[in-house]
This record gives C-alpha cells, structure tokens and sequence, in this order.
C-alpha cells in the first residue's frame, strides 16, 4: 500500500496543531517534516522545539527531511525531538555513510535523498544501508513549485536498482505532487508521497487526504 506523507511546511503555522488535527481518523499514518538551515538550501524553516512540541499531540510517524549541512551535528537532538526517521541529503555531507549509521544506532529509520541534478548513481552504495530514498521533484528548500517531469526516470531507475538487488528501501517523492499527477509517480515505482501546497492549502484538508487515499486505492487494484 502507498503511504501519504503530507508536509507541514505547508500548513499555516498560525493554527498549526488545528491544521494537522484535521488530518486525524483520515487513514494517515505519517507527516513529512522539511528541516531548513538557510545554508543548504535558501530558505530556514523550523527545528527541534516545534517538532518535540506537536510530538505529544500526533501519533503519527515523524518523517524528518533534513535540507541542513553537515547533519551529524544534530541527529541526537532531532531524536531526543521526537523524530521517527531523518533523511539527510547526500551532497550536504562529507561522510552520509557515518551519518547514516548514527542514525540507526539511534534506532530510528534512516533515509537518503538527491537534488534533482545529483546521478543516481552516486546513492546506490548507500542504500543498503537506509530505510528510504528520497527523490526530489523540485529543487529542495521551498513549496509550491512545479513538479518535474524527469524525476519519473529517477523513480524508475532506483525502483529496478533496489527490486534486483532485494533491497528493502523505500521510495519517497517530494515535490509537485497533486492529485492530478501523483498516479504518475506511483506507476513509477514510489511507495511514499509527500505532498504539502496540495493537502495543507486547501480548504477542506480532510476531504484533500481523501481524495489521494481513494487514488493510492483505486491503483492498488
């Protein structure tokens, strides 16, 4: 079964816990949580204490996408927070593989993404080692942008890598995703879905969480 991963960057942070309790009895298991440095990427977003303070009212899996440099400096923070997996970002460390396995000896899910222009190729040592991997369909760092078309050859490709080799990693996508196309990308090859301007910017965010669970079950059949 696909999972959905709705992203809090989206929400108004004006009403954040109201935003994300009309996500509740919807069938969500999971939210995505886009961590920002202005260094990385150019734009900051938020960090420890509003991720630890939302923890105690969601019982959701803490999907923490880490767009920071050199992320090793605060994996132990990001776990005492609450976080259920930290992806890092391949070109934001000298070192992913270390990165990596400080995450799991943390005991949490670990996870791998690319930029859009970063090769495949260069990940592939890394995922046995990692949960996920998480393609960007935009340039990481802000939301509402445009979906890119040749992520698809992306999903493909890592989706063959991992089939072949029985690697357990997941698929992640992130960026452009809307009901509109997000059977693409499931055709493709992914198994999770962040989608944030699409979910958190609508009107009626239940009934937008409805709308792609009635999609993700009219593929599985």
């Amino acid at each position: 079964m696909v999972e959905l991963a709705p992203s809090i960057l989206s929400c108004d942070f004006s009403k954040l816990q109201e935003d994300l309790d009309a996500t509740k009895d919807t069938g969500l298991k999971m939210i995505h949580i886009d961590v920002m440095d202005g260094l990385f990427v150019p734009n900051i977003s938020f960090a420890f204490k509003i991720i630890k303070d939302i923890r105690d009212k969601n019982d959701y899996f803490f999907d923490t996408h880490l767009m920071i440099v050199d992320p090793i400096r605060y994996i132990d923070r990001f776990v005492e927070a609450g976080c259920d997996r930290l992806t890092i970002h391949y070109e934001a460390s000298d070192s992913p593989l270390e990165a990596i396995k400080k995450i799991k000896a943390c005991g949490i899910e670990a996870g791998i993404s690319l930029k859009p222009k970063t090769a495949c190729e260069k990940i592939l040592p890394l995922l046995a080692y990692v949960d996920a991997v998480l393609v960007m369909s935009v340039e990481p760092g802000f939301g509402g942008q445009s979906f890119m078309e040749e992520s698809l050859d992306k999903v493909k490709f890592l989706r063959k890598y991992i089939d072949e080799n029985k690697l357990s990693c997941k698929i992640e996508i992130d960026g452009g995703i809307k009901t509109e196309n997000v059977r693409k990308v499931i055709a493709a090859g992914c198994d999770e879905i962040v989608s944030g301007s699409d979910i958190f910017a609508k009107e009626d965010i239940r009934g937008q969480i409805e709308k792609y669970y009635q999609i993700f079950n009219e593929d599985s059949h």
